[in-house]
């Protein structure tokens, strides 16, 4: 039962949150990708995943400092949209799984490539 609140918490902070940056007056913060919420067991803290392919690691750094100033009007916007006593406080970072896979994807194409190469390089000298 405790687990279903948590991922309800977390599904509807994913849907919010969006929102909530989107009325930010940062442009930069207005097109981030809320990608996962995490929220701790007592939902005192969630940690959110942002996605910003834009951005190069100055920007992502600048946007976090952005984010912790902006943390009270992000939770004050929740407050009012779900109607909670109380909202978890929010700890912002840059989701790299998606950096991670990329990489991960490259390298076995450059492997594939390699070993087709010296499959056909065989096939050259056995003919």
């Amino acid at each position: 039962m405790q687990d279903i609140k948590l991922a309800r918490t977390q599904s509807l902070l994913k849907e919010i949150l969006p929102s909530a940056l989107a009325n930010l007056n940062d442009t930069r913060l207005n097109s981030l990708n809320v990608i996962e919420v995490k929220c701790s067991r007592g939902k005192y803290f969630a940690e959110v995943f942002l996605n910003a392919p834009f951005a190069t690691q100055q920007e992502k750094a600048e946007i976090l400092t952005q984010l912790k100033k902006a943390r009270g009007i992000i939770k004050e916007y929740c407050l009012e949209e779900t109607g909670w006593f109380r909202c978890p406080d929010f700890k912002f970072s840059f989701d790299t799984t998606l950096e991670q896979e990329n990489r991960l994807d490259k390298i076995f194409d450059t492997l594939q490539k390699e070993r087709e190469s010296k499959q056909k390089g065989k096939n050259d000298t056995c003919s």
